[in-house]
């Protein structure tokens, strides 16, 4: 489920949402992405391609939740260990950057 967003990623960007290069790297189940976002583009690739600004280890179903509704995981998701992130204003800046 989860690979199934992260596949779509790259198709659902919105241009403009970000004013910068921000790169993300994602461990969504067995699957391990990097997204690179620039203000025009979007690009994905598989595996850890360098240093990310903002890295998310996620259930399938919380990433899922995440990138096709913009649902930030909640407390009870942190609590239970279905997502971690080592930043959240960048975490919430993905929710907004994909069509629903």
């Amino acid at each position: 489920m989860g690979r199934s967003a992260v596949l779509e990623m790259v198709e659902r960007y919105v241009p403009g949402r970000v004013d910068r290069e921000i790169r993300y790297y994602f461990s969504v189940g067995e699957d391990r992405f990097t997204l690179d976002l620039t203000p025009e583009r979007a690009s994905l690739a598989q595996g850890n391609l360098g240093e990310a600004h903002c890295v998310i280890k996620a259930h399938p179903d919380v990433f899922e939740a995440l990138v096709l509704r913009g649902k930030v995981p909640g407390p009870l998701d942190i609590a239970r260990g279905r997502f971690k992130t080592n930043d959240v204003a960048l975490l919430k800046l993905l929710g907004d950057c994909f069509r629903r």
